[in-house]
């Protein structure tokens, strides 16, 4: 079970330990006041790295290996030059009117399923950056800039497109995964060369009726798939939440979930695909929990049932979401952890079914990882 937590926060990197006493506590804090857009521990040799999203100044990301006593400044994704996006969401009858593309956050920071040291990164806008030497230079995945249907590609949540999902196959390192805000689900089998959208099932019910099965057009809050289990995936969705059980080629929409169906995050079992938890919400305009009691509801059995968690959660004025990357379980599947858009900051140990409050005044949450060595 893993004793150490990243939390990447509006105002710096907390990193939480267990102490002796099976207690959590900060045990330090990096980049204090800066925002942090995510982290990543590399289990293949022990490297840190964290997202730093400084407005003006623009994202940076920085690498430590010594565990966070000291960290070096290494290269962000760069978009080539010529390359651009368009300005807003065009209909298939327009020209879009086009912008050059620049990062603006990284969004998504996964290790590749080798021995190198290769990176995934997902950004906003949406591009897909792979680096072969552990951060020092990147390259725009072109295979998947280059589709077409990249024209119609918009916002969710944020003003432009970005890739917040990323899954590499742990038996595959050729065969990635990406979800995107708006933008759906892609797949590719040879590392990246040639790209499939797989969104079939998925439905967004802010498109006109006649769209709203467009693959393209599909606002996947987060992708998860199960590491075990590759082929069985979880996505929560703008309106919902959906499964897979062929890798992506279908997805299944599951509408019987109370209090609701909107989240931003979910999480999945890594042994048990089956297994997987969502934190529940009003949606669009609202973004709280249902009648101000904060819950986390949990599936053990593909999706078929879900039950209503909230012991050691606030029950009453609770106002916190967790965003797409603040839940994460370890490879135990018995520890789970989640922060919120209030700073609140929770732990369970019991596979989600109880949850002790680690902190409540924490800046806001935007992304927690557990550290973990192969």
């Amino acid at each position: 079970m893993a004793d150490t937590i990243h939390v990447s926060t509006r105002k710096g990197l907390f990193t939480l330990k267990r102490s002796p006493v099976r207690r959590w506590e900060i045990a330090d804090v990096a980049f204090l006041g800066s925002p942090l857009s995510m982290s990543l521990a590399d289990p293949r040799d022990g490297s840190w790295y964290a997202a730093l999203n400084l407005g003006h100044f623009g994202a940076h990301l920085h690498r430590s290996c010594d565990r966070g006593a000291s960290w070096t400044e290494v290269a962000v994704p760069t978009f080539p030059d010529g390359a651009t996006m368009p300005e807003r969401m065009a209909s298939e009858a327009e020209t879009p009117k086009m912008k050059p593309a620049a990062l603006s956050e990284i969004w998504a920071l996964e290790p590749a399923n080798t021995g190198d040291g290769t990176l995934w990164c997902g950004t906003i806008p949406g591009g897909l950056f792979r680096s072969d030497d552990a951060g020092e230079s990147w390259r725009l995945v072109e295979g998947l800039w280059n589709r077409e249907e990249r024209m119609s590609w918009f916002g969710g949540g944020k003003d432009d497109p970005g890739i917040h999902s990323v899954e590499v196959d742990p038996n595959d390192p050729q065969h990635v995964l990406v979800a995107i805000s708006c933008g759906g689900v892609w797949r590719t089998r040879d590392g990246g060369a040639k790209w499939e959208c797989c969104s079939n099932g998925l439905r967004a019910e802010y498109m006109p009726p006649d769209q709203a099965y467009n693959p393209n057009m599909q606002d996947p809050h987060r992708m998860v798939a199960c590491p075990s289990y590759f082929n069985f995936m979880w996505i929560q969705h703008h309106n919902g939440i959906f499964h897979s059980t062929d890798g992506s080629r279908n997805w299944e929409e599951i509408t019987n979930v109370e209090p609701a169906v909107f989240g931003f995050t979910v999480a999945v079992h890594p042994h048990d695909p089956g297994t997987a938890w969502f934190v529940p919400g009003v949606k669009d305009e609202m973004r709280v929990p249902k009648d101000a009691k904060f819950i986390v509801t949990k599936t053990t059995d593909g999706g078929k049932t879900f039950r209503q968690i909230s012991a050691g959660l606030p029950s009453e004025d609770a106002y916190d979401i967790v965003l797409r990357h603040a839940l994460d379980v370890d490879s135990t599947g018995n520890l789970l952890a989640m922060g919120s858009t209030t700073g609140n900051f929770w732990v369970s140990e019991d596979s989600g079914e109880s949850w002790q409050a680690v902190s409540t005044h924490l800046p806001p949450v935007y992304a927690v990882r557990f550290v973990e060595e192969r």
